[in-house]
């Protein structure tokens, strides 16, 4: 059934890509990425792909640039090798959040780096809880927008929820928040926020979070600003047991250190992103993603629906 079908993994998140091979019962396509001194570099394909329905699984996470441009070429070979369709499977999407001009004189680069997909090759592209789902019209190809919520949700479901309480860490995340509070059937809350003298802080809290375990749902961490927000929870009278949910846990620069508080009980988040060891802190909890993309491929490859995949369960 899945003869025709040819997986690869680019260098940014190989483990997720093997995971999601094991679980279609393909192996990987043969890949190499070539670096040059300067820094430039060239994938080679070394297998054939004429015909073939292939998949590139690469999120375009720190170091985007690289990433990225290891996508871009890769897409652009596979096309120079008559592959018969090309999808570009992208569990984090570098530049989201930069899907309009919040300034005169800015780039909307979350449409650039669309318009390069397809320009480099792709025909489809999968991405996984986009930071602004609008952008799926910035692609005239067609997209696949999955979602982690319900892998997230389920695990979280196994867990004590008796008095805890959904927090949105700001306006912009109600509507993932409320996925989950909805899932779970639990309250849901709002950490309002107001830029004051160049800092964002914390006004107040929305709902009801006295003797409550906030769960707080971000789909992005990258510095950890949200860690020094926290403490306005307990303020407003919540348990010292937080539970931080991050779909993509990017963790660059100080971000692992600050999540080791005594009020921060778990950290669960997907593989959307690779992980090293060394970025990883005790309270940490992986949710692997590579079931979803594995379905999503298999379902695309055998030209089913995906719609399933949409739908929280």
């Amino acid at each position: 059934m899945l003869d025709d079908l040819v997986l690869y993994a680019g260098s940014a998140n190989r483990p997720l890509a093997e995971a999601t091979a094991r679980l279609l019962g393909v192996e990987l396509g043969d890949l190499e990425i070539i670096r040059f001194p300067d820094g430039e570099l060239s994938p080679l394909i070394k297998n054939s792909v004429r015909g073939r329905d292939v998949f590139v699984i690469q999120p375009t996470s720190p170091p985007v640039n690289d990433h990225l441009v290891e996508l871009l070429l890769t897409l652009d070979a596979l096309k120079r090798a008559s592959a018969r369709r090309i999808t570009a499977v992208m569990p984090y999407y570098g530049y989201s959040r930069q899907e309009r001009k919040a300034k005169p004189r800015e780039a909307i680069s979350a449409k650039v780096v669309a318009n390069c997909l397809a320009h480099a090759g792709a025909d489809r592209v999968m991405l996984l809880d986009i930071h602004a789902p609008a952008m799926q019209g910035f692609f005239d190809i067609p997209v696949d927008a999955l979602t982690a919520v319900g892998l997230l949700t389920n695990r979280l479901a196994q867990l004590s929820l008796d008095n805890a309480i959904v927090i949105a860490p700001d306006t912009g995340r109600v509507k993932l928040a409320e996925r989950f509070a909805d899932a779970l059937h639990l309250p849901l809350g709002l950490m309002n926020k107001r830029r004051i003298d160049g800092e964002v802080r914390v006004t107040h809290v929305v709902g009801s979070v006295q003797g409550r375990a906030p769960l707080v749902v971000d789909d992005i961490m990258a510095g950890g600003s949200l860690i020094g927000q926290l403490p306005a929870l307990l303020e407003a009278g919540a348990l010292p047991e937080i539970t931080l949910v991050i779909i993509h846990p990017l963790m660059v620069g100080d971000a692992p250190r600050r999540l080791q508080q005594p009020f921060i009980k778990r950290v669960l988040v997907t593989d959307s992103v690779y992980l090293p060891p060394e970025r990883r802190v005790p309270a940490l909890e992986v949710v692997s993603i590579a079931p979803l993309l594995a379905e999503a491929i298999r379902r695309t490859h055998l030209e089913q629906s995906v719609s399933p995949l949409f739908q929280l369960e």
